[in-house]
């Protein structure tokens, strides 16, 4: 079966709603178990005090998405697309259950011991997140910004519902007995049941969708082949014959990486900058550096639940025509002034109260959402498919290069404070 893209309005197709409540749902996925673990920073911290868990443990992730990302947006036009982010999504739920096995196998007891493994099954979860990230936006780049836009909400999404979830059971369990880790253990009960139901949608849901079959049929015409397998899971089957590269090999060049790169460095830097000031403040100096409250033990925790709120409410904004910013020079300059945020936190830390601290965040977590989704859907446009994937993973890596070099520059905060 093939698909007649010139005839063929993909606006009208049956399946966008579904495709973006997906969309939604694997964005959710992408980091509803790296969040889950990063909002039970209080039971780490906790069960680890002399280890810094909330800025180990960010620091063990990092490089190990920013580097496996770093191979497979250089190979990205070879790639399996369905493979990478099945494989991602798996490795996802596996890692999730095996933070349930160690800690029932040590019995939240901690030691040096359960505090490696928690940090070998964080690396896993930076591997995962390389796989999937850079796979899903890459793979909707060349399709409808809704589903950026979607996928990326669903990214901010996760915060907020971990977010919630550990403010309701730190409430049900904290007159309890070992109430940390029962909160703990059902965070990530609940995240590996989610993740097998990203596996299961991934698999078996999107590829069968009429307008995602259009789009990466559409991308397949113009040259992609990573989208082979996903077509094949679709219904959609190459018709035999000469292939049509053979025919008319021009319709098929593409820009090179570095050509991609060259002609979008703004967009590349207005991602690496954004995350590396959101990453130097969130979480660590959040949970560990803004000083005794009223709030106590629920202050770091209400800091982190507004963040990802805000940071979901900043993702829908842009839907709004009249409040998206497309504005390459506009972009920079939004971005570069996020960085006064600094001087900000630092003397609100020093001499303000929780209500300042709490509307900070709430605007850090804000700008964070508004501009990812605001650079990453205005970038792809006026490309090939194949262009607008490899485009994707692109931003994708600087993303992860500037969330590392904000985790790298969260440790300056504790100059001077000592160990």
């Amino acid at each position: 079966m093939s698909i007649n893209h010139e005839n063929m309005d993909p606006v009208k197709l049956e399946g966008k709603f579904t495709a973006m409540v997906v969309c939604w749902l694997l964005g959710n996925g992408c980091v509803f178990s790296w969040n889950s673990m990063l909002t039970i920073g209080d039971y780490y911290s906790t069960l680890f005090p002399r280890y810094h868990p909330t800025r180990v443990l960010t620091l063990v992730y990092q490089p190990f998405a920013l580097g496996t990302l770093a191979v497979l947006a250089y190979k990205e036009a070879k790639l399996n697309t369905r493979r990478r982010n099945l494989f991602g999504y798996i490795l996802f739920f596996i890692s999730s259950a095996l933070v349930l096995v160690v800690d029932l196998a040590t019995s939240g007891k901690g030691g040096i011991g359960a505090y490696i493994g928690i940090c070998a099954i964080s690396g896993a979860f930076g591997v995962a997140d390389a796989h999937v990230q850079g796979g899903m936006v890459g793979d909707l780049s060349f399709m409808l910004p809704e589903f950026i836009q979607s996928f990326l909400a669903g990214l901010a999404a996760s915060g907020a519902l971990t977010s919630s979830l550990r403010l309701i059971t730190k409430a049900a369990f904290e007159s309890s007995r070992d109430g940390l880790r029962k909160g703990a253990i059902l965070f990530f009960a609940i995240s590996a049941f989610f993740e097998l139901l990203c596996v299961l949608l991934y698999a078996f849901v999107f590829p069968k969708l009429p307008i995602v079959k259009y789009y990466r049929s559409k991308a397949a015409s113009e040259g992609s082949k990573t989208v082979s397998a996903d077509l094949v899971a679709g219904g959609i089957y190459s018709e035999p014959g000469r292939p049509q590269a053979e025919e008319d090999p021009k319709r098929f060049e593409r820009l090179s990486n570095t050509q991609l790169f060259v002609q979008n460095i703004d967009y590349a830097l207005d991602m690496f900058l954004i995350y590396a000031l959101t990453l130097s403040i969130f979480p660590g100096f959040l949970s560990e550096d803004t000083g005794a409250h009223r709030l106590g033990g629920w202050y770091a925790l209400v800091l982190i639940a507004m963040y990802n709120v805000w940071d979901l409410i900043g993702r829908y904004i842009p839907l709004i025509e009249l409040f998206k910013l497309e504005s390459r020079r506009g972009l920079t300059v939004a971005i570069l002034s996020r960085f006064l945020l600094v001087p900000a936190f630092y003397f609100t830390a020093k001499y303000g109260d929780q209500g300042w601290m709490i509307m900070l965040t709430s605007f850090l977590g804000l700008t964070n959402g508004y501009l990812t989704v605001c650079v990453l859907t205005s970038a792809p446009k006026g490309y090939k498919g194949p262009e607008q994937n490899a485009l994707g993973n692109i931003l994708v890596l600087f993303l992860l290069g500037g969330i590392f070099a904000g985790v790298t520059l969260d440790w300056l905060w504790l100059i001077g404070k000592g160990w």
